[in-house]
């Protein structure tokens, strides 16, 4: 583990390669699970202000769900999480073609219809955030589902924290990466 400002990160990130492929497991992630997608204050905003725009990308049916329930509950852990389908599917997944999943809310946002991402739970993924009392967690949440984006990141050699930099530096900042980028470059094969 290291420490970085108010962050405990897990070595994971260096030491186990990733890079998402869609082709192998269609999306598995926006569908499989417990529970839906974590939410903060700052997504659960700004879905709110979005949700109208994102509603055209939608699946009807899903629509409806979020209608009717909301696109956020509690969950039994206390957390928000995006509302879903008794199937499992987020409410904002959306299927192309192939039968992989797509979210509505990146679809709205890569049309300009909209400046939010996506939650950043989801731009993270497979890095997990955990907010204690006095620090946050920042964990490789490993799922078999994801066994194919493990061999595709050895193929390229892609550690975790590079595959999600984007999203490390939207939750946490450039400073802190560059601390993140710091620590690897001295103390992992793959830095």
């Amino acid at each position: 583990m290291i420490i970085i400002q108010d962050t405990i990160i897990s070595e994971q990130l260096f030491d186990i390669n990733f890079t998402c492929h869609l082709e192998k497991c269609k999306g598995a992630c926006c569908v499989e699970g417990d529970r839906g997608a974590p939410l903060d204050a700052k997504d659960i905003e700004q879905i709110a202000n979005s949700l109208e725009a994102v509603k055209p990308y939608m699946t009807p049916e899903y629509i409806k769900a979020v209608d009717e329930n909301g696109f956020y509950e509690i969950d039994d852990d206390g957390e928000a999480v995006t509302t879903c389908q008794p199937t499992g599917e987020c409410n904002f997944v959306v299927y192309d073609h192939t039968g992989t999943t797509q979210c509505a809310i990146e679809l709205a946002h890569k049309d300009g219809k909209i400046e939010y991402k996506k939650p950043v739970s989801c731009h993270l993924y497979p890095v997990r955030v955990q907010k204690y009392k006095h620090y946050m967690a920042v964990n490789y949440s490993q799922w078999h589902i994801c066994n194919a984006a493990c061999s595709l990141g050895n193929e390229l050699k892609m550690p975790v924290y590079r595959f999600v930099k984007d999203a490390l530096i939207r939750k946490f900042g450039h400073e802190w990466y560059t601390a993140l980028e710091e620590h690897a470059s001295t103390t992992t094969p793959n830095g």
